[in-house]
């Protein structure tokens, strides 16, 4: 007679089959998992090149190389949308000097805005709002740079970098320019991306509508945290600015889904803590994971989106040495300020309305 485990057939294979089966309907032919592991392998290689020449030249307000260089070349690679490798080393490119700019640019006009009777040097990040929205009219290169820039302009605020940096910020860009096009070998065609609206089906001036609502939600955040000095007002921007879309409804749809996946992304987060204080591998396994599910969840659903990144925002901030739950926490609260300040603005400032088919 047969054992019962012999006789029954095994629940591995069939979860196995239930798992690609699941991974083939969101994600044909793998591209978007790839395109996660692209993310992650140019983050990876970035912070190593990073680290050995950051030994020798470390950034003045105590930041890593590594980091700043892996910021430009993973959030590159997200930008990047190409269907040929050499197109696609082109953009790279073109979105590490985007970065490069944006950290000269907070360089540059921190000194100017951060002083007495000045709201601080947040107010940098404003512009980079406003490009975010402003150049998706240049189609999907001009929508990478705009985020790239503000991207730059982000890493270098909450570097505190200076003007004895910008060699250094230079070398950053060179690294994350030569680490998001490394991984360009994993990659394999994808399908041709969807073509933007025709002009006719175009709302008039509608990108600038789109930057000018995101730059006014930032700087209604900056004045905010003049004076109500918020725990991390950046974050805040942030969300403002990247829940701005093409209409009212599409904004509300953002908003609803970016806060809703950051309030399960940073619990989550939270709670691995005690698990990252024993295990750090562990933390950076998990970390990688969130954002290959991250790219693979980012063009349909944003939700899932949001709340992977949050997850990695919180695990990673804690194994670079913040151990501040409050500071960690307020990623949930900060989104939601910015979320509800970016529809606000979309809502009352030239508003959009999606057109309607006849």
């Amino acid at each position: 007679m047969l054992d019962d485990h012999e006789t029954r057939p095994s629940q591995a294979p069939r979860l196995t089959r239930a798992t690609t089966t699941f991974l083939e309907r969101i994600d044909p032919a793998a591209h978007r998992r790839i395109k996660g592991l692209r993310l992650v392998t140019a983050y990876a290689i970035a912070v190593a090149l990073g680290a050995l020449q950051g030994r020798s030249h470390p950034l003045a307000g105590g930041a890593s190389l590594g980091s700043l260089a892996g910021g430009f070349a993973l959030w590159a690679c997200v930008s990047e949308g190409r269907t040929k490798r050499t197109a696609s080393a082109r953009d790279l490119v073109l979105l590490a000097i985007a970065a490069t700019l944006g950290a000269v640019s907070m360089i540059a006009l921190a000194p100017i805005l951060t002083g007495r009777g000045h709201p601080g040097p947040e107010l940098t990040l404003v512009t980079g709002a406003f490009l975010v929205g402003f150049l998706k009219r240049f189609g999907i290169l001009g929508a990478g740079i705009g985020s790239q820039i503000y991207i730059g302009q982000l890493l270098a605020y909450g570097a505190l970098l200076t003007r004895s940096d910008l060699p250094m910020v230079a070398v950053a860009g060179l690294i994350g320019a030569i680490a998001a096009i490394l991984p360009l070998i994993l990659d394999r065609p994808a399908p041709l991306p969807t073509p933007s609206p025709a002009a006719e089906d175009r709302i008039p001036a509608q990108e600038f509508r789109m930057g000018l609502q995101a730059a006014a939600a930032a700087l209604v955040i900056v004045f905010l945290n003049d004076t109500l000095h918020l725990r991390e007002s950046a974050w805040a921007i942030t969300a403002c600015t990247y829940v701005i879309a093409n209409s009212t409804t599409g904004t509300a749809n953002r908003v609803r889904r970016r806060i809703l996946g950051t309030a399960v992304g940073v619990p989550l987060g939270l709670l691995c803590l005690p698990l990252v204080i024993h295990l750090p591998w562990l933390g950076w396994i998990a970390a990688a994971l969130a954002m290959i599910i991250y790219a693979m969840a980012l063009p349909e659903r944003y939700d899932i989106a949001c709340a992977t990144f949050a997850f990695t925002l919180v695990v990673t901030l804690f194994l670079k040495g913040e151990t501040s739950i409050s500071v960690l926490a307020s990623r949930a609260w900060e989104t939601l300020i910015g979320g509800a300040l970016g529809l606000a603005t979309a809502t009352l400032i030239l508003p959009l309305r999606a057109k309607q088919k006849p």
